[in-house]
């Protein structure tokens, strides 16, 4: 079963329907543009999409899932927010292009990634990282170690950028997590 089969299951079953985003983002919301276009990577339902289109931002949801593009969909349109959304599966087909001024990317690993992510950003954009960490294992299952950073990992991801903010720990949902903040400067 290829990955857009798994995850259109995962969510026609009703997996991953939660409508709030990650308190880690929220946290992070100071950090954060109020405007400008967002890419929110392997958004799935929309959760973190809405609520970064609810604060201002021209947001695209990129995913490989149909039926969570639909879920998301629905829900922008019950929150009364436009919502852009691309059906891609990151690891196979080109990257979205920008500039963005925002990229997120929670829970969703792909090395090759972080590539697109420093090129794609616009002077001055911003790049926000919340990934569980092999740490993750000692208290969690899932996810397995493949899809986990190394503790310590997540910096050397984002050379190139200039760090805002970086922390690894538990997170108050029992997760251990890398999160970044980074930036790429105007002179890049």
């Amino acid at each position: 079963m290829n990955d857009r089969d798994r995850w259109n299951r995962k969510y026609s079953q009703g997996s991953h329907t939660s409508r709030s985003p990650s308190p880690s983002l929220v946290a992070l919301q100071h950090l954060l543009p109020a405007t400008g276009n967002a890419l929110d990577v392997a958004g799935g339902a929309g959760r973190h999409a809405i609520w970064l289109a609810n604060r201002g931002l021209d947001v695209t949801l990129v995913d490989v899932s149909d039926v969570a593009l639909g879920v998301a969909a629905a829900r922008a349109e019950e929150a009364a927010c436009d919502l852009h959304a691309v059906r891609a599966d990151l690891q196979h087909e080109p990257f979205p292009r920008g500039p963005w001024d925002l990229i997120v990317s929670v829970h969703f690993l792909w090395r090759p990634l972080f590539q697109s992510f420093a090129q794609t950003l616009a002077c001055g954009g911003k790049l926000v990282v919340i990934q569980p960490t092999i740490s993750n294992l000692q208290r969690n299952p899932k996810p397995p170690a493949p899809f986990l950073l190394a503790d310590g990992e997540l910096p050397s991801l984002v050379a190139g950028l200039h760090v805002e903010h970086y922390e690894e720990g538990w997170s108050s949902d029992d997760q251990h997590q890398a999160v970044i903040v980074a930036r790429r400067d105007e002179s890049d």
